[in-house]
């Protein structure tokens, strides 16, 4: 052939591509499954929904060696939260990292986990959702057409906004915080006297900066990663909530999926969701000194105690909707 060399193919499996050294190389081969996956945050390297999304892809592609690619889809590629979900749900949509009061509004037992002041700490909240009760939500919300991968975490939620810092519950009455589109959380805030504004989260920073609302509560890694920190002047450590974050794939696409893949695909999440938790613990724990520096001002509550009193209400509340034995488990294991 001389200098005149010719590509042989080995078949339509085996595509072959010349090197840099003039060697021939393999291609890669392409993957047996694509999972696109999509939140709504930013890809910031500290975003407790990016972090997730990273360490899955990691894990699951080495678990199936590479038979998986996981493509990555941040700030609204695949649309807003509730669209997501709902094209899981079809079968349009693969796979998301979805934040719980929106997967409530599915199924409404995952209420529980925006119940107000209810965990004491990160380690108690864990050992809730890796147990009984976390496997009662898991397989309700299956029947609903959507796996649950792993319950990952944002940390716990914290109130922002441009009027006072919040020591008492007081400090909330009459400031217009937005909430997500979730019942729980408009009965929180209007238990503790705050105007509730309803928003989608593709709204909420402009509505901040142009004084529609007041404020807003979201995890403090959050508030980092999504500059949160530019419009808004008092951070309260209120720790009213639990951010409970789900990693979630369409049961239409799972169910497709041979024995070994599903095998893998559960196994990769179970070590995403333990890697993630780490990472949102240790990023929470630092990310309060870098908001201090940027020029918020930060104060911690002193006293839950009336914190919890205020929003006694929204337990009878939603005792019905969540179902009383979930309620009442979860109640006995955080006394």
């Amino acid at each position: 052939m001389g200098r005149n060399r010719r590509l042989t193919l080995l078949g339509a499996g085996a595509a072959l591509a010349w090197g840099l050294s003039g060697a021939l190389a393999p291609q890669a081969e392409a993957a047996d499954l694509t999972i696109k996956l999509g939140w709504t945050s930013s890809a910031g390297e500290t975003d407790p929904y990016a972090v997730g999304a990273r360490a899955f892809k990691k894990a699951v592609e080495a678990e199936s060696k590479g038979r998986i690619e996981v493509q990555l889809f941040p700030n609204r590629a695949l649309g807003d939260e509730k669209p997501l979900l709902e094209g899981m749900r079809l079968g349009t949509v693969d796979a998301g990292i979805i934040t719980n009061a929106v997967v409530a509004q599915i199924e409404p037992a995952f209420q529980i986990n925006d119940m107000p002041f209810l965990y004491a700490d990160e380690a108690q909240a864990q050992k809730v959702l890796d147990g009984p009760v976390g496997d009662k939500l898991r397989k309700k919300l299956e029947s609903k057409g959507v796996v649950l991968l792993g319950y990952m975490e944002g940390g716990f939620r914290a109130m922002i906004n441009n009027v006072r810092p919040v020591s008492t519950p007081a400090d909330v009455k009459g400031v217009k915080y937005r909430v997500m589109q979730n019942p729980v959380y408009i009965a929180m805030f209007s238990s503790l006297g705050g105007n509730a504004v309803p928003m989608a989260w593709a709204e909420t920073f402009t509505a901040v900066q142009q004084g529609a609302i007041d404020g807003l509560e979201i995890p403090p890694t959050v508030i980092d990663q999504n500059k949160l920190f530019e419009v808004t002047k008092y951070l309260s450590l209120t720790n009213h909530t639990y951010s409970v974050i789900e990693l979630l794939m369409s049961k239409r696409v799972f169910d497709k999926q041979p024995d070994d893949l599903k095998k893998a695909i559960v196994k990769a999440a179970a070590e995403a969701t333990k890697q993630q938790r780490a990472a949102s613990l240790a990023a929470s724990q630092s990310v309060i000194a870098t908001l201090e520096s940027k020029g918020m001002k930060v104060n911690k509550v002193a006293d839950m105690a009336a914190f919890r009193e205020s929003v006694k209400p929204v337990y009878e509340q939603f005792k019905t909707s969540i179902g009383p034995d979930i309620m009442e488990d979860v109640l006995t294991q955080v006394k």
